[in-house]
């Protein structure tokens, strides 16, 4: 049986070992043939806490961890880009 896989971009880390990732669909819409963009946010386990904020990440369902969460982190697909301001000495 294989196992739901999507792959979105982490937008929330504010907790332990868990990311919020957001996941866009694209389809065609019956009537008006024009093609829609859906998102919708799981709630992914990260054991290891490597996931920031804009990575893009592959998730896939397991077991449910809690009452919310039951996908957790396959991979980090790619690192999000971060900018250091050069101005400041840190």
């Amino acid at each position: 049986m294989v196992r739901q896989n999507f792959v979105g971009i982490v937008v929330g880390t504010a907790m332990q070992k868990t990311v919020k990732v957001r996941v866009a669909r694209q389809f065609v819409h019956p009537r008006v043939r024009k093609i829609i963009t859906k998102h919708k946010k799981f709630f992914a386990h990260d054991e290891k806490e490597n996931c920031s904020l804009g990575d893009v990440v592959k998730i896939e369902a397991c077991r449910p961890l809690s009452k919310m969460k039951s996908f957790t982190v396959v991979e980090i697909i790619r690192r999000a880009k971060t900018w250091v301001d050069p101005d400041t000495n840190e």
